[in-house]
């Protein structure tokens, strides 16, 4: 976590030197510039850094992170320290930026009290944020979240279900469907229906594409081709973490747009891994008389370490195979 530490007094000084023995920070000290504008230095932080931690009153830091705020999932988390180092205050992005947890570290290093207002933290509720960021997921929908957390608070009955069920029951839910006004379900899906109104899918990102296609193939044709057959499977194109392809299709531009579109890694075969586990496969003479493989899209998924959950599909043109990540 890229962390900013500013300070405006000696005491504030002498608490950044402490935290530094114990964690990465970049300083910035009023007392070394006689041009500090905090204002402007914070409009930059904001941008730059994971965390920001100011050792001032509470006010300082609101006034000058107000004017640069944005959105939960978008904004650094931001920590107050008191000049008696008796305090530390989660001031922002409690969950999703880290602030809370940031927060708890801090207090354990100056041995002070952490201050955290998250109603869902005080209440020993899990929010639906704080399961997405622990399990590396994507919340569908963050007003959804906002309403689920509500319902927490509320002592509201919320339905969780995780579609692979590795995660354990959070804080707060129930394994009741029939009993909840909410649910979150984890999962890779598309479209689901529970029955619940709001449903918030927070998206497992384990599908694996592998891809073969023709020389100079259309960007626009893939990424209409493999969004339709997302849906066909439906399956949210959100949970797409690996495009896979031979090395001979690198620099196919299809290949490397839609891995882009879709944030998502690209993995790169060789031919001699190929070789290896083509056999198992339907393969084309062909193909292999082109590229030097009899086949693609298939075995590059199982290279991915994916299960896959389609045959090779034929696409004019180019060849998909679907996959999912089999934990380990």
């Amino acid at each position: 976590m890229k962390l900013a530490i500013v300070t405006f007094t000696s005491r504030g000084l002498a608490i950044a030197e402490t935290l530094k023995e114990h964690m990465d920070l970049h300083h910035y000290y009023k007392k070394n510039k006689e041009d500090f504008n905090v204002y402007e230095l914070t409009e930059r932080l904001m941008k730059e850094y994971e965390g920001i931690i100011f050792i001032s009153a509470t006010g300082i830091a609101v006034r000058a992170i107000a004017p640069t705020i944005t959105t939960k999932d978008k904004d650094p988390a931001v920590i107050v320290i008191d000049n008696n180092a008796k305090y530390v205050i989660s001031l922002l992005s409690g969950h999703l930026g880290g602030a809370n947890d940031l927060c708890v570290s801090i207090s354990k290093i100056l041995k002070a009290e952490a201050v955290i207002t998250t109603a869902t933290d005080t209440l020993g509720k899990t929010a639906p944020d704080i399961i997405a960021k622990s399990n590396e997921l994507i919340i569908e929908d963050l007003k959804k979240a906002k309403e689920i957390s509500a319902l927490l608070v509320e002592n509201k009955k919320v339905y969780f279900e995780d579609e692979k069920s590795l995660i354990s029951l959070p804080k707060g839910y129930t394994e009741n469907p029939s009993e909840a006004l909410a649910s979150v379900i984890v999962t890779n899906k598309d479209k689901i229906d529970i029955g619940t109104n709001p449903c918030l899918k927070l998206i497992r990102r384990d599908i694996v594409l592998g891809i073969g296609c023709k020389k100079d193939y259309s960007p626009l044709e893939m990424k209409k081709k493999v969004l339709q057959t997302l849906s066909d499977y439906n399956i949210d194109k959100r949970s797409v973490r690996i495009i896979a392809t031979v090395e001979v299709k690198r620099h196919e531009r299809a290949i490397k747009d839609l891995a882009r579109d879709l944030d998502c890694l690209l993995n790169i075969f060789s031919l001699e891994e190929i070789k290896k586990v083509q056999y198992k496969y339907e393969g084309s003479n062909f193909v292999e008389k082109t590229i030097g493989v009899k086949a693609v899209a298939e075995p590059v998924v199982e290279l991915s370490r994916a299960k896959a959950f389609t045959k090779k599909l034929s696409l004019e043109g180019m060849t998909l195979c679907i996959g999912e990540l089999e934990e380990e």
